[in-house]
């Protein structure tokens, strides 16, 4: 991380310390005006799993339980995915405003400007996917991994919503306006949860579309928390999902970097 070129600041662990708790608070006080939405993005998730869960509940799942209990990976996955998807639309508003050229030309660290904002959108997530495994539990779903399952299950979410941050953050720097934004999201959110194990096992899907499944991140951070889940947990496996969603998130966040960087030369 280096200094917005210009500032005559030095870079300091204080001085992006101080930037990001700052911005972070600003996060805080818009999200108090926002409180319809925010409930909004508590409720939806729950809506979900009790809707989805009860519909599909005569599904054919083989060995599986219930469909809540298949589902409720699911949820927790999609919920990261949509919150995080759509968390750099704020960052989008505020360079049409004019505020985040301002915030650049201050003396502090860009990179708080942009960890602000991953650190308040992921502590939402995290908060949403306690929410859905409450509620799970109250359904009947235990977790089957215990506690360190849960810290792992949060886990997966950070680290997969730091990709899906990124490629927002990507788009919040790159696209002119927030239709672009919202046409884009719009776009490929639900064919990217369609294409993955979200809603059925990968065994019951057609061939072609199996396979394209095996390329999506949301299948991996899907598959995962759903071990977690249902049956404990798998050290080699996890491994394996880290490290496919670790290499998702670093391609992620060079194409944020590196459109960041063009708009400030």
């Amino acid at each position: 991380m280096t200094d917005i070129p210009g500032l005559q600041s030095p870079f300091s662990k204080t001085s992006f310390y101080n930037a990001f708790v700052t911005l972070t608070v600003r996060w805080l006080w818009r999200l108090r005006r926002d409180k319809p939405e925010f409930a909004a993005s508590l409720i939806q998730p729950v809506v979900w799993l009790i809707l989805f869960g009860n519909l599909f509940t005569n599904t054919a799942l083989g060995a599986q339980t219930s469909y809540i209990a298949f589902m409720t990976a699911g949820v927790v996955v999609m919920t990261v995915f949509n919150e995080t998807l759509g968390g750099g639309v704020e960052i989008l508003f505020d360079r049409e405003s004019g505020v985040l050229q301002r915030l650049m030309a201050a003396p502090i660290p860009t990179a708080s400007i942009v960890a602000s904002r991953l650190g308040f959108v992921l502590c939402i997530s995290c908060v949403q996917t306690v929410i859905i495994l409450g509620l799970a539990e109250v359904l009947g779903v235990g977790l089957a991994s215990g506690l360190l399952g849960l810290v792992l299950i949060l886990a997966i979410g950070v680290l997969f919503g730091i990709g899906i941050m990124s490629a927002s953050m990507a788009m919040a720097f790159g696209l002119r306006g927030h239709e672009q934004f919202f046409s884009i999201t719009g776009l490929v959110s639900l064919p990217l949860v369609f294409v993955s194990s979200a809603l059925v096992p990968e065994s019951t899907m057609p061939p072609w579309l199996r396979q394209a499944a095996g390329y999506n991140p949301l299948t991996y951070a899907i598959d995962g928390t759903r071990q977690l889940i249902l049956y404990g947990i798998n050290l080699s496996q996890l491994l394996s999902i880290f490290a496919v969603i670790a290499l998702f998130d670093a391609c992620m966040f060079g194409l944020a970097m590196w459109i960041v960087k063009r708009n400030q030369d």
